[in-house]
């Protein structure tokens, strides 16, 4: 295996995750990138040597991505699959880390397609500015709006995540009381 090879291939674990981020669904993202992978293959030449494949092969996703979305939307099928249980949580939720971080994940998935590549390229994959607008081809400026947009789409989707889940604890403890009205209950904290 030469050089270039070698140098995609340490790539995967990246676009996996970028692929996830954007399809919701394992397998589907895993067939996104294995086309990235095929294409990136077959045009090898493309990509100048000594330089991270990395923005070249987001670009070859994220073009994917978008024919793979005009495709659906002209058919009209459902264009994103809810995470599938497995996927929803590795471990129990018995840490509040890891309910904070399915809320956030949840809440990433919640907002639209444009604003959610856009956020993942830069806070997640580590993108600048420019390199995220080039590989997502939109204006600097068009890049920045959504991210700007996806963060207060986010925010208030984990604000209102806080209350509900706010809402559940005095829901339990008022339904907890209602079956046994002497019982002494801790204070909740």
């Amino acid at each position: 295996m030469d050089e270039k090879q070698r140098a995609i291939l340490d790539e995967i674990p990246r676009l996996r995750r970028y692929a996830r981020s954007l399809l919701r669904d394992r397998d589907s993202a895993d067939d996104l990138v294995q086309d990235c992978l095929e294409r990136a293959l077959l045009r090898l030449d493309n990509w100048q040597t000594g330089e991270s494949p990395r923005k070249w092969l987001f670009t070859i996703m994220h073009h994917l991505f978008i024919d793979q979305m005009r495709k659906v939307n002209r058919r009209g099928e459902a264009s994103m699959l809810p995470l599938e249980a497995g996927e929803v949580q590795a471990s129990p939720a018995d840490q509040l880390g890891n309910v904070a971080a399915r809320e956030i994940i949840d809440a990433l998935q919640a907002i639209s397609p444009d604003r959610r590549a856009a956020l993942t390229m830069v806070a997640i994959e580590g993108f600048s500015y420019a390199e995220a607008a080039e590989i997502l081809g939109v204006p600097a400026g068009t890049l920045m709006s959504r991210i700007a947009r996806g963060r207060e789409e986010l925010r208030g989707l984990l604000e209102d995540a806080a209350r509900r889940s706010s809402i559940r604890i005095v829901e339990t403890e008022t339904a907890a009381s209602r079956k046994n009205p002497n019982a002494i209950r801790a204070p909740m904290s």
